[in-house]
């Protein structure tokens, strides 16, 4: 996801992050070096040496710093980046369990009912087009149990565009 455009908020302390898909705030506090009233934001762009993925700010004493698109949406619990998040931890728990296991690829791509190839795509951490059935599936088959645990999350913070609901209680 690219930056469009970024801003240094000092009144919410916080950096406005717009991409084409809607306007995140990251707060300062998060950043590295962290910004403060003795040592404002001068600067701050998206940055073309991180692909627009990320943003670079400086500040007042010298001090540089730089963030990336991904920790501002987990800063903002964005539902489709952890959703990705999820299937990546699972991946790589399964590529560490194979690599534990003595069972040659064939033989679990066999018992699951696919192709060695497939089992090569659920292992790869950078492949989000993978199916969440067959990933616990092969978690499974290598002793693996997954739980999914279910709990009250922080409060999420409003996006810039966010329109103010009352919350849902389940």
């Amino acid at each position: 996801m690219k930056i469009k455009q970024v801003t240094a908020n000092g009144r919410k302390r916080a950096f406005e992050v717009r991409t084409a898909k809607d306007t995140y705030y990251f707060p300062f506090a998060k950043a590295g070096p962290v910004p403060s009233g003795r040592d404002p934001v001068i600067t701050v762009a998206p940055d073309p040496e991180l692909g627009n993925e990320g943003f670079t700010y400086q500040l007042r004493s010298g001090q540089e710093g730089s963030v990336h698109i991904d920790s501002v949406l987990e800063a903002n619990r964005d539902p489709q980046y952890m959703a990705e998040l999820l299937m990546y931890k699972l991946s790589l728990a399964a590529k560490q369990r194979m690599s534990e296991s003595s069972e040659p690829v064939r033989d679990v791509a066999a018992a699951l009912g696919t192709s060695a190839a497939q089992i090569y795509r659920l292992i790869d951490p950078t492949n989000y087009s993978k199916s969440f059935n067959q990933l616990v599936q092969l978690l499974d088959f290598l002793d693996c149990d997954v739980d999914v645990q279910m709990s009250r999350s922080q409060p999420k913070r409003r996006r810039a565009t966010a329109a103010r609901t009352a919350p849902v209680n389940l």
